[in-house]
């Protein structure tokens, strides 16, 4: 009897424990995927606008994304952010108990673009604002769902049209700074992904659905939110609207066509001097650093011209980091000059230094200016035509002369991507085959 009553004593807890280590799989937020929204127009309700999609709701100002929360272990968390192909790890992230509400608050950092989202959980919501501290004052109104499904709601009505391909697109149609793009899209029944690319950069991994007539398109990833929305036409052409965050609308105009270019990349930008190439900026670790320093002599150089706001930048960082990771050349030195949004020059510095320990970034970070104004950073630079976009990247051989600028970045959301790296590997092979 003794050995049965032990017997039963060990199932008992056994049993118990198991229910203690199941309550226990998570400590904070529910696991598994949610559906945020950033509201970009105060006052509308994320259920407030019905149309003719039968019973879903999909209001037009607000932008949708979706995001996992995996557990490390019970006590730790990380949210994965997706957009199309794209997956944004974040784990810079504070849990804890606001003891003015009795709610538990989450603060989602994103350190090297310098913005956050601070909220409030309860029940399966989250529910407070996006921050961007180098603009004062502004946020946008954040909420979350949990176990909620597709991105732009469950909306499944037939589209008038398959988008799939290549559109001419101009945005800001009509107007003094109209400025032309390409539409790449591939749609599957009513989920299109894809992303504009311009002369400059694109507009990274946006994810979206089709629904009768209407285009609807997003992406958030801690810098930039992005929402496009657009009409089918009775002629097949699209028209839409661009907003980025709650700051800029843009109106814009597509039609099919799929032999339609940009400019060259590396014509936009030229050299206007011939002669050697130079400048003085201060660095993340206190020494001030010059493309003539000793240890740059008689190497290829790389000049790259950034800010660590700018998205298209981080993909191109991502790009620098993987060519020196995989190649380890001893003949390459790489400087990232920085442009940054803050008027403090402290500011503007401790954001380098984040964004270079973040990305664990191997060479120098100079800070370039405290104004991310391209005519401000142009004038500290003046050897250039001009500073066209964020990024710029600069090939200079080994004599300091500048060999090839290239503006702009197509990230791996564009077919350009493929192309940009074959052009990389040339021209350093071309510096690499001239003796000084």
């Amino acid at each position: 009897m003794r050995i049965q009553h032990l017997f039963l004593f060990l199932a008992t807890i056994i049993s118990f424990s198991s229910c203690i280590e199941t309550n226990k799989a998570f400590t904070k937020l529910p696991p598994g995927l949610w559906r945020g929204v950033l509201k970009l127009e105060a006052g509308t309700d994320v259920v407030a606008v019905e149309e003719e999609v039968g019973t879903a709701v999909q209001n037009e100002a607000d932008l949708p994304f979706q995001f996992n929360v995996v557990y490390d272990d019970p006590n730790t968390f990380h949210i994965e952010i997706m957009n199309g192909e794209e997956k944004i790890e974040v784990s810079d992230i504070i849990y804890g108990l606001d003891r003015k509400t009795a709610k538990d608050t989450l603060i989602i950092n994103f350190p090297v673009f310098d913005t956050y989202i601070k909220a409030l959980y309860e029940d399966g919501i989250i529910e407070g604002d996006w921050f961007v501290n180098y603009k004062p004052g502004y946020s946008i109104p954040f909420k979350a769902y949990h176990a909620v499904g597709d991105r732009f709601k469950d909306l499944k009505k037939t589209p008038t049209a398959d988008l799939t391909g290549k559109w001419e697109t101009a945005f800001e149609a009509g107007k003094e700074d109209e400025y032309p793009a390409i539409g790449m899209f591939e749609q599957d029944g009513n989920k299109i992904t894809g992303t504009f690319k311009t002369e400059t950069g694109d507009y990274r991994f946006l994810e979206g659905t089709v629904q009768g007539n209407k285009l609807y398109l997003s992406t958030f990833d801690g810098a930039h939110a992005f929402l496009f929305t657009g009409k089918i036409m009775d002629d097949g052409n699209l028209v839409g609207e661009f907003r980025s965050g709650k700051h800029y609308k843009s109106p814009w105009v597509a039609k099919r066509n799929e032999d339609f270019k940009l400019g060259d990349a590396f014509e936009m930008t030229t050299d206007l001097t011939g002669q050697a190439f130079n400048f003085t900026f201060p660095s993340t670790d206190g020494s001030m650093v010059s493309l003539t320093d000793e240890a740059y002599k008689g190497k290829i150089k790389l000049v790259k011209i950034m800010g660590t706001w700018c998205p298209n930048c981080k993909d191109e960082t991502t790009f620098l980091l993987d060519y020196l990771n995989k190649n380890t050349p001893d003949d390459i030195g790489v400087i990232s000059i920085g442009f940054e949004r803050y008027k403090e020059e402290a500011k503007s510095m401790e954001a380098l230094r984040r964004f270079k320990e973040k990305w664990k970034v191997p060479y120098q970070v100079l800070l370039g200016g405290t104004s991310a104004s391209k005519s401000k950073a142009s004038e500290k630079l003046p050897q250039l035509s001009g500073i066209l976009s964020y990024p710029t990247l600069i090939f200079v051989d080994r004599r300091n002369k500048i060999r090839k600028i290239h503006t702009g970045f197509a990230g791996p959301a564009t077919d350009e991507y493929d192309k940009f790296v074959r052009d990389f590997d040339n021209i350093i092979s071309e510096l690499r085959s001239e003796k000084i």
